[in-house]
């Protein structure tokens, strides 16, 4: 093992992490936009959302490898799927949220619903769709770990060879850049998430 090995996983780590929770999140996303005006869609939706949220992540890994087989696939799918619950729930909170007043103001000027959408209700419901993101990538980094157990790579190559052979250093060398990649996300966008809410209170 060398610097070079943990940095090529490190990005490995986070191409995996980026892409399943994109597209997990692209569907949550979807899915909240579309049922917004239906509660008890948006009931049903969020609650499978919660029963795959429950399932254990080796379970999920298992289910999926029979389905995609060896490889990152399974492990980008099983991301993908964990991802959904939280932007689906806070984009669908986000945009109830939002103070009919504005809706009113809107249809006043003589916006169209989709102006609406763009204009209004996305820039004020967005500082807690990006709550819902940050806590699907900071998941997803944890889960990414064990993505090795179906010949997925990252970070976990480096944590499950260091528990294989007792190799201490090995162990750390994958698990304290897990840990890192959390921190820095959750810091980052929390911060961020501060920002857009006082800008958007402030309006």
């Amino acid at each position: 093992m060398n610097l070079s090995d943990v940095v090529s996983l490190t990005f490995q780590h986070l191409y995996l992490v980026i892409i399943g929770t994109l597209i997990g999140g692209g569907v949550g996303f979807v899915l909240a936009i579309w049922a917004r005006r239906r509660p008890r869609l948006a009931a049903s939706l969020i609650g499978l959302a919660e029963v795959i949220q429950t399932l254990p992540g080796l379970a999920l890994l298992a289910l999926l490898l029979l389905a995609f087989g060896l490889g990152n696939g399974p492990v980008i799918v099983a991301l993908g799927l964990y991802a959904i619950l939280p932007v689906l729930s806070n984009t669908y909170e986000g945009l109830q949220g939002v103070d009919p007043v504005y809706l009113a103001i809107g249809k006043g000027m003589g916006m169209t619903p989709g102006q609406i959408f763009r204009q209004i209700e996305l820039p004020l419901a967005f500082p807690v769709i990006l709550a819902g993101l940050r806590v699907a990538l900071v998941t997803s980094i944890g889960i990414a770990t064990i993505g090795v157990f179906v010949g997925g790579g990252g970070l976990g190559v480096l944590i499950y060879r260091g528990l294989q052979t007792i190799d201490t250093q090995t162990l750390l060398a994958g698990a304290i850049p897990a840990a890192l990649l959390a921190i820095v996300l959750e810091v980052g966008l929390s911060l961020r998430e501060r920002r857009l809410a006082r800008a958007t209170a402030s309006k």
